[in-house]
């Protein structure tokens, strides 16, 4: 396997002055018009063949090799999320109320820092390099946009590689996992109509907020009772939405709600067992429903053979004792959408360098130790040299 000499100085500056210019100019999913810019300007000045538009504002770049060898992608996800940053730092956002709270500006600063390297060293390269810089993965499904939009035809892609930034972490530290790795995440939009009337006089009403109480607690058996306990599940009602005054019943009460599970078994299952749940709870209360099953992402699971072949070119590159078992997670990634098609492999940097940088992803205060940026773009750039030729 090539490695890599310490990165210069010059990349690892322009890397995090990128980083903190995205951090200050964050952007919503498939808003990304600014960054999707940045970045393409960037791609061009490298001499990277650009096609932008991908899935709304994806961008592509490639570069090809000067020997036979696979066509690979090289992942970044773009957007920020609608939170109000808390950060008292020079480079906190400028946009109120979003904020990059999920790293996902080190990850286009480490993949614009890795097409740096590999456009030097690009008489090196065996295949084609396409480097992904992806929308809206915060819920909205920017790689299945990707996906649908051709993007895997369009370039003839046959393997896939990204990365997560994990304030769970140390930083440097890479994580890998075979098989299973992120869970799916689906979504139910749920209305229950009662009869409203006033709180004096209950039986007189049909009470939705009562109704959806008793939902609350009765679809939890499902996970506690109907699944393998070997098989993880998570049903969370995240939001109701029910009355105006404290003396009047509302007429009607509405829930949203998360559904995770890595077993696509288990998650078929779980919208009809959930629906029958409220169809028991209405039906006993006199109450009726409206329910919505919203089938989001998939488990992200990674190739088997392409995870034991990049934890052995992680222990090469940054060496054996910063590679670990990485746990599953009940978090969703839409690199899932690519996982399905291409043999990939998905991987966290972590990115906890103490107290500031450990707050969880989608905090108010999340933020990241910007050493771990080093280890992101030597690991995007060691697959561009390594994966076309070696890789299963």
């Amino acid at each position: 396997m090539t490695a890599l000499a310490p990165l210069p100085d010059d990349v690892i500056a322009d890397v995090i002055a990128i980083r903190r210019d995205l951090q200050q100019h964050p952007e919503l999913g498939f808003e990304e018009r600014r960054t999707a810019a940045l970045v393409a300007a960037r791609l061009r000045a490298l001499d990277y063949d650009v096609t932008e538009g991908i899935g709304v504002t994806g961008v592509a770049g490639v570069t090809r090799g000067t020997r036979p060898g696979k066509t690979i992608m090289l992942r970044a996800d773009m957007d920020a999320l609608p939170i109000e940053e808390e950060n008292d730092v020079a480079y906190a956002s400028q946009t109120r109320g979003t904020m990059h709270a999920c790293g996902h500006d080190g990850h286009v600063a480490m993949l614009l820092g890795a097409a740096t390297l590999i456009a030097r060293r690009r008489a090196e390269l065996a295949g084609t390099i396409v480097l992904c810089f992806q929308p809206a993965e915060e819920g909205r499904g920017g790689a299945k946009a990707m996906v649908e939009d051709g993007l895997l035809e369009r370039f003839g892609i046959e393997r896939a590689y990204g990365l997560h930034l994990a304030s769970a972490f140390p930083t440097g530290i890479v994580g890998l996992r075979e098989g299973a790795f992120y869970a799916s995440s689906d979504s139910i939009e749920i209305t229950i109509e009662g009869a409203g009337g006033h709180g004096a006089a209950p039986h007189l009403s049909i009470d939705p907020i009562y109704v959806a109480g008793a939902f609350i607690v009765a679809v939890q058996q499902i996970v506690a009772r109907q699944i393998d306990p070997l098989a993880p599940a998570v049903v969370t009602i995240g939001a109701v939405h029910a009355g105006t005054i404290h003396n009047v019943i509302p007429s009607r009460a509405t829930l949203l709600g998360t559904v995770r599970a890595f077993d696509a078994d288990v998650r078929n299952a779980l919208a009809e067992r959930i629906e029958r749940v409220l169809r028991g709870v209405c039906e006993s209360s006199g109450a009726t429903y409206t329910f919505d099953y919203l089938r989001r992402y998939p488990v992200t699971s990674n190739d088997a053979e392409q995870t034991r072949w990049v934890r052995a070119l992680a222990a090469a590159e940054i060496g054996a004792t910063r590679v670990i078992e990485a746990p599953k997670l009940m978090g969703a990634e839409d690199f899932s959408f690519f996982a399905e098609r291409v043999p990939a492999c998905f991987y966290s940097v972590g990115c906890n360098g103490g107290p500031a940088t450990s707050f969880p992803h989608h905090h108010a205060k999340f933020d990241i130790d910007e050493r771990a940026l080093e280890t992101g773009v030597r690991m995007m750039t060691a697959l561009a040299l390594n994966a076309p030729e070696m890789a299963p």
